[in-house]
């Protein structure tokens, strides 16, 4: 039996977040103060298919004109709205005849922010990252309403893995650096404006019994949003490791957490907090100034996480993975807020900053009016449902049954008195 705890959950402040699962899907949740903050589906985009299973997003948070990029098993990468999961764009990233798309997935993908162009289409720059180190940033125009199927110029490319396989690709916020690790790939960083190399970390020394641990990162990101110098990546041997590249290669900081794997890293705004979740469930916050454990999220998760989102302006972060559960957490007291079970693994979830339940936003949320909604309330009564009531049918026909034999008896003692 799954591990899990019972916990009275408070509710949500309004918000909308968007997930990704194993079978291609896309599904909103919204939560509403006319709910009492309980979050629930709104949408689903996509028809169910392992082909198509979404193994990265980037969610390109604006206020005008929002964008969602996806890339999925099959090799494409779907730039699509978050408004309402119309299709813009499809670029194929692996276009090598000699390659499968499953034998070299793509693990790293980020969107690059662009200013708006006055014209019907408008320029979108994608990242992409390999299970094969294959970096690629592709230029494309992606139209207002008619689709596009291909990209319109020849991407840059270049390999950032001569040996093993990378498993986390992540940019800063200034979107001028990348940093890659995997199995067998130390974590790198390189200078995308000249695609290369500025510093490589180095493995650690061997322990006090002579075993030397070869790299195995699975997740990583930047501990501030401003400085790309900092990089903080959980390892398979369930380790989380700080580097400073200004001051050596060798990570600056290094700590366990539980005994499983480390899944997801995510960092928070105040640009020294992170958040860590591993593949038994396990949820923590840490210091890294310290390097001490602030303390674990109330409420078990019974599957691997996979990934956490940090909303940028509430202090919420969302948790997803193999338990089909999208999780809602307060980032101050550490308490379940709501949780979603959404059927399929989930991959992703992004938050919406922009998110308003009232107000609609260029037209991109659009509620009704609450008079509108007091007259449809008004107008459209319930209708009445018959409720079958077996038990007065079966107290009905035995009083006739009872009824029925005492007249027989009455008629029968009549006829022998006669």
């Amino acid at each position: 039996m799954p591990r899990t705890t019972t916990l009275e959950c408070p509710g949500c402040p309004p918000l909308r977040a968007l997930t990704f699962d194993v079978l291609g899907l896309i599904k909103v949740i919204e939560a509403r103060d006319e709910d009492n903050g309980a979050p629930k589906v709104v949408e689903r985009w996509g028809e169910p298919d392992s082909s198509k299973c979404v193994l990265a997003a980037s969610f390109l948070d604006r206020e005008v004109d929002p964008l969602l990029a996806v890339a999925r098993t099959s090799g494409m990468i779907e730039v699509l709205s978050p408004i309402n999961g119309d299709v813009r764009v499809s670029i194929r990233v692996n276009d090598q005849t000699d390659t499968k798309p499953s034998d070299d997935v793509i693990v790293g993908l980020h969107m690059f922010k662009r200013p708006r162009l006055e014209s019907v289409s408008r320029l979108c720059s994608l990242l992409t990252c390999t299970t094969r180190g294959q970096v690629s940033i592709t230029n494309t125009e992606v139209p207002q309403k008619h689709p596009n199927n291909s990209s319109d110029q020849t991407p840059t490319t270049w390999n950032v893995s001569g040996s093993g396989n990378v498993l986390c690709a992540k940019v800063d916020g200034s979107e001028n650096y990348a940093s890659f690790g995997g199995k067998g790939v130390e974590i790198n960083l390189w200078d995308l404006q000249n695609s290369r190399k500025i510093f490589s970390s180095k493995s650690v020394t061997k322990s006090s019994i002579g075993i030397f641990t070869p790299p195995w990162f699975t997740s990583a990101t930047f501990l501030s949003h401003d400085d790309h110098r900092k990089i903080v990546a959980g390892t398979n041997n369930h380790q989380v490791h700080l580097y400073d590249i200004s001051a050596q290669r060798k990570p600056v900081m290094t700590f366990n957490f539980r005994e499983t794997a480390i899944k997801a890293v995510s960092e928070d705004p105040d640009g020294h907090t992170i958040f860590i979740g591993n593949g038994s469930g396990d949820l923590a916050s840490v210091d890294t100034r310290t390097g001490k454990l602030l303390g674990c999220f109330l409420g078990k998760c019974s599957g691997s996480i996979r990934s956490i989102a940090r909303h940028p302006e509430v202090p919420v972060i969302a948790s997803c993975g193999l338990d089909s559960y999208v999780r809602l957490w307060d980032v101050e007291s550490r308490q379940l807020l709501s949780a979603v079970f959404l059927k399929q693994h989930l991959n992703c979830v992004v938050f919406d900053s922009y998110f308003d339940e009232k107000v609609a936003v260029n037209g991109a949320q659009v509620l009704p009016h609450p008079e509108d909604i007091l007259e449809m309330s008004d107008s459209d009564e319930p209708e009445v449902v018959p409720v079958k009531r077996k038990k007065a049918a079966k107290a009905e026909s035995g009083s006739k049954k009872s009824k029925s034999k005492r007249k027989e008896k009455k008629l029968k003692g009549e006829s022998d008195s006669d």
